[in-house]
């Protein structure tokens, strides 16, 4: 088994309160009813939706949203290449506007990958905005090898999801 790290830095014009109550407290209703063609969907399927909790994502035909590599099932632009996801989540702090969870299951790349780990952190930045910063931490199965680029493809399009939310709360300055 081998582990392909990314990092990734994002900034937006949101502070990182209401963007951590949008995107991690309210996002499985939230999401869907920003972009219901991407996400049918999410459910807390044990637990209460805080550690250990496990969420199922149910995608849309029209979803682009992902963040897996593009390593199978070669269908791009016909729709989502995964049917469903689920998240086990790791971590949920308030005071820290931290966020961690894993990809536990997925039905495109059960072959190819054990799970994905994600930590997400909204810090201030100096003009009351936030700085969204993100590890993604990818274990293979066997020798399969992640390449770079096919992280960076899918990352491209989990930005679309998050300029959505973005929009929405720029859009709907008192929703949160």
């Amino acid at each position: 088994m081998g582990v392909f790290t990314y990092e990734a830095e994002i900034v937006t014009a949101i502070p990182p309160a209401k963007l951590f109550q949008a995107f991690v407290l309210d996002g499985d209703k939230l999401i869907p009813k920003i972009v219901p063609k991407a996400f049918k969907s999410v459910e807390i399927i044990e637990g209460d939706g805080g550690p250990g909790s496990i969420k199922k994502i149910t995608f849309g035909d029209g979803s682009q949203f992902f963040e897996f590599p593009r390593i199978t099932r070669p269908n791009y632009g016909l729709g989502s290449q995964f049917n469903y996801v689920k998240h086990k989540v790791e971590a949920i702090d308030k005071d820290s506007f931290t966020y961690c969870y894993s990809v536990i299951e997925f039905d495109a790349l059960m072959n190819s990958l054990e799970k994905i780990s994600y930590e997400t952190k909204l810090e201030p930045s100096p003009d009351g905005a936030s700085i969204c910063k993100s590890i993604s931490k990818y274990y293979t199965i066997g020798d399969f090898e992640i390449k770079e680029e096919e992280i960076k493809a899918g990352k491209e399009k989990a930005l679309g999801l998050f300029k959505a939310i973005e929009a929405y709360l720029l859009a709907n300055p008192d929703a949160y």
